[in-house]
């Protein structure tokens, strides 16, 4: 169960917003998550709080491939992004690295910034604890929530490998 407050952004937002190209240079994930989102919300890195949640509406990741753009949002404390759709490659980026994606266009529609939700990862249950509505998303198939809850591809090839199954 994940619990935290809502950041909330509208269409469209591109790796380049995510984490600005200029930095692209840097590959920690703590120096990436100082500089998330900057272009589009300069205090992000000031508001944000670990566990709190990424709101937007469609095509949520469009633009480059780069890695850099999930990776800042898991490291700047967020748990999970909420969208009407996302960017494909960004999707898998995404889950590539743990931090999981839940598709949900009415959530994305109806929660606003700054509400307190409550996520269900397991049922895709999306629970808005300020106005007390509740939507769905579609749960992920088994294989990838267990690479999701083993931190990403890397982690759970690791355990794999070390046979501590996943």
């Amino acid at each position: 169960m994940l619990k935290g407050f809502v950041h909330k952004y509208g269409e469209n937002v591109d790796t380049d917003a995510i984490i600005p190209a200029r930095y692209l240079n840097v590959s920690e994930p703590k120096a990436l998550a100082e500089h998330c989102m900057e272009d589009i919300d300069l205090d992000f890195v000031k508001k944000v709080k670990p566990g709190d949640f990424i709101v937007a509406t469609t095509n949520f990741g469009c633009g480059s491939s780069r890695e850099h753009a999930p990776i800042s949002i898991k490291a700047s404390g967020v748990s999970a992004v909420i969208a009407a759709s996302f960017a494909r490659i960004f999707f898998r980026n995404a889950i590539n690295i743990g931090l999981p994606l839940l598709e949900s266009a009415e959530a994305a529609e109806k929660i606003n910034s700054g509400d307190e939700l409550e996520i269900d990862l397991e049922s895709g249950v999306i629970k808005d604890l300020t106005t007390g509505k509740s939507f769905a998303a579609k749960p992920y198939p088994e294989f990838m929530s267990r690479l999701i809850k083993a931190g990403g591809l890397i982690e759970y090839t690791r355990e794999k490998l070390c046979g501590r199954g996943v």
